[in-house]
């Protein structure tokens, strides 16, 4: 590896040549000096404090297997470090000098980011020789590029920790939002409550896959904590990368692990044992005086190990079962005179945030937290879309950005049957780098609230360290685009041009990618009653190979760019090549042929926002939904009851309808209580011919297949699908109290 880098630095160098290879895009280049190449053997400083900067950088020469620069106060092939007071704290500027030496100039934090972007010029992509020079000039669009990870679920070393910190660092993110508290688990030690690491930190069994009904265990102890000085250890190593690291202590739900060790905080008062299944638990802290006491305690050491401005308190999911149930709580709620639960979190949350406040630190919590009043020093963390943080910016509050839809990386980034196994949802690297933090319904001093933006990692179906690489590895290079060049980003065709040389970079670094940005892609049209689909690739130096398995099995093709037919039931399948060589994983999708493919669709009930892609044709495409699950493949109904008309256009014959739902009651996902089919000749008076209570529906679902509704052969031209969804989701179950979700694919007529 060190030969080629070697032939890297041997040629000519310019800013905006190697600009090409530098993720995320810097902000200007302006003229300036050519130097001859980068091979640096020493530095000087205009500052002793950037011996820290000039250390880390040398690490990651290092693991990169070349030599430490050595500090020199005078000669050539310099790399040259200094302050700028007057540049903001982010910003750098590069600035090529004589005798191939290289200037580096910045705010406290900016001198590092310019290393870091040193660092990949040297390190990344391909160069080449390059006539002329440039200065660049360089800062962040926003102030707040969060990270996130969960060791509630899956417990990770300091090693891994630190590792996760630096790959944050080579990106410009500079927040670190560790999630260390959950019903699966306590990870920080505490001293004056010592049982939250000797009963929390530890779980009897972790559920297999998803195997919650019936509950499937993998008979193996879990535990892990972090003592507070691995705690402080890490703290002080993410400073020395110019990074935050934000804690998070879940209340006053995700609790269940901290109450399994002291149950006198719940309301119950009775013994749990820490969560062995995902999802969260229905214990949560009482609302008592001695549980807030309880609480401020942890804070108080939480204070100490964490110098972050902002403590993170979690505030989601929380189950009011045992609030209703609680003589305590119940007495809370009617001398404070709050109208319900909802009020009575509010409550909960105001007094801690009062008491972060008065510590001189800032309370911020998912969105749940607006529900029932907005604490007065709360910052809101959006994770149910945008509403939330569009909410709390309207209202004067600080809001970090971090929906599901785009930033939520334990979602599958290609095709679920070929990636490891995930919560669900796709979220591929395209779609991080198309996302918007601050939304276009906020205006003029609105926007000044939204801070940026975080990706979340959740941990319960990553157990080991190469799986959250694979999964954070590259769309974290797609969101610090998103975040550092704001609204300038060059586009993801550039994007992705400049990110093939930060494979082999990760690689030498030791980090783990997912090649999923390689798949093979697909659009598909129905036309007389035939599905025609176009291949796509990101990368256009290879070629695209296609196969189709179904009735008629046909061999491998080589795709012309023109689209291919599909007339009968089968399986689609294609693989991107270079030089024969198979690039990323293999997609597939399933076609179905049947009568209503292609035809005209309405429905009483337009679909959610958040799963409409496609519209209602999705629903007569030839594609059913595949599993695992996919968000793009399927419509969503939260709460409502569609009626769902198919205009066969003429009168035809027909007997069966086949329906694709889906049930994921972990995701608040819920089979229909009644299914109804109905036909007409005219489209006003339609006739019942089928239909399904829901105990028919829950005996004959099987994921992945539909449930089919049969009647004797009758001619009609529309074909009304009555979907009933199910209620409100009861207490005990994840979501509780929330609107249940209806789910339809494909609806299949023959």
């Amino acid at each position: 590896m060190r030969a080629v880098f070697t032939t890297i630095f041997g040629l000519a160098f310019s800013v905006f040549g190697s600009a090409q290879m530098l993720i995320p895009a810097p902000s200007s280049t302006a003229p300036g000096h050519q130097i001859d190449n980068l091979s640096f053997t020493s530095y000087s400083l205009s500052d002793k404090r950037l011996i820290d900067e000039v250390d880390v950088y040398n690490q990651f020469r290092t693991q990169l297997n070349d030599t430490p620069l050595r500090e020199e106060s005078q000669g050539d092939n310099r790399l040259v470090l200094r302050y700028d007071a007057d540049m903001q704290n982010e910003a750098y500027r590069i600035s090529a000098m004589t005798g191939n030496s290289v200037e580096i100039a910045g705010g406290e934090s900016g001198v590092f980011y310019g290393l870091m972007t040193l660092l990949q010029w040297q390190y990344a992509g391909k160069s080449g020789q390059i006539s002329g020079g440039e200065e660049m000039h360089d800062a962040p669009a926003f102030a707040w590029r969060g990270v996130h990870l969960d060791v509630s679920r899956h417990f990770f070393p300091i090693s891994f920790v630190k590792k996760y910190i630096d790959v944050l660092a080579l990106y410009k993110m500079n927040t670190f939002h560790w999630h260390l508290t959950d019903d699966q688990g306590w990870r920080i030690e505490i001293k004056k409550y010592p049982l939250l690491t000797q009963i929390g930190s530890s779980r009897k069994e972790t559920i297999v896959d998803k195997n919650f009904e019936p509950f499937v265990g993998d008979g193996k102890p879990v535990s892990g904590f972090y003592t507070q000085a691995e705690i402080k250890e890490i703290v002080q190593y993410a400073s020395q990368r110019h990074i935050t690291v934000v804690p998070e202590i879940e209340m006053p739900g995700h609790a269940q692990a901290a109450l399994a060790a002291y149950p006198e905080y719940s309301c119950r008062k009775t013994s749990s044992e820490v969560l062995t299944k995902w999802g969260e638990g229905y214990d949560v802290f009482c609302t008592d005086e001695k549980s807030i006491r309880f609480l401020e305690d942890i804070l108080d050491e939480v204070f100490a190990l964490f110098p972050s401005t902002y403590i993170h308190i979690g505030g989601d999911e929380v189950s009011k079962k045992r609030w209703k149930e609680c003589p305590v709580c119940q007495k809370n709620t009617k001398d404070h005179h709050l109208k319900n639960e909802e009020e009575l979190q509010s409550y909960f949350i105001r007094q801690i945030d009062a008491y972060i406040t008065q510590k001189g630190r800032q309370t911020i919590g998912w969105d749940e937290i607006l529900e029932g009043g907005l604490a007065p020093n709360a910052a809101v963390m959006s994770w149910r879309g945008v509403e939330g943080g569009i909410a709390a910016a309207r209202l004067k509050h600080k809001v970090v950005m971090s929906p599901g839809t785009h930033c939520y990386f334990d979602h599958y980034q290609g095709n679920p049957h070929s990636e490891p196994l995930a919560i669900g949802g796709f979220t591929p690297v395209e779609k991080v780098y198309a996302y918007k933090p601050i939304p276009d319904s906020l205006h003029g001093e609105e926007r000044n609230y939204v801070q940026g933006a975080q990706a979340n990692l959740w941990t319960e179906y990553m157990a080991t360290e190469q799986h959250v690489e694979y999964m954070l590895l590259p769309r974290l290079c797609a969101l610090s685009e998103v975040l550092w060049t704001g609204d300038n980003r060059p586009g993801f065709a550039d994007f992705s041009k400049r990110l093939r040389g930060h494979f082999d970079f990760l690689s030498g670094l030791g980090y783990h990618y997912s090649p999923s940005i390689f798949d093979v892609s697909a659009e598909s049209v129905v036309q007389m009653g035939k599905a025609k689909v176009d291949l796509h690739s990101t990368y256009s130096d290879g070629e695209i190979r296609y196969w189709f398995v179904g009735e008629d099995a046909k061999g491998m093709n080589t795709y012309q760019g023109k689209p291919i037919l599909i007339d009968t039931n089968g399986i689609l399948a294609a693989q991107y090549f270079e030089n024969d060589k198979a690039m990323g994983h293999i997609f597939t999708q399933s076609f179905l042929i049947h009568q209503a493919l292609g035809k005209s669709i309405t429905s009483s009930i337009e679909p959610s926002p958040y799963y409409k892609t496609g519209g209602l044709p999705a629903l007569s495409d030839g594609k059913a939904g595949m599993m695992p699950r996919v968000s793009s493949e399927w419509l969503g109904w939260s709460g409502k009851s569609p009626e769902i008309t198919i205009d066969l256009g003429e009168t035809s014959s027909c007997h069966t309808l086949e329906v694709y739902t889906l049930q994921e009651e972990n995701n608040w996902i819920y089979l229909p209580t009644a299914l109804e089919v109905q036909l007409s000749n005219d489209g006003k008076k339609f006739t019942t011919v089928g239909s399904l209570d829901a105990g028919a529906v829950a005996n004959a679902y099987q994921a992945g297949n539909p449930l089919r509704l049969s009647w004797s052969d009758r001619q009609a031209r529309y074909v009304k699908l009555k979907a009933t969804c199910a209620p409100k989701i009861s207490e005990g179950n994840p979501g509780s109290g929330e609107d249940a979700w209806l789910f339809l694919s494909e609806l299949a007529l023959h």
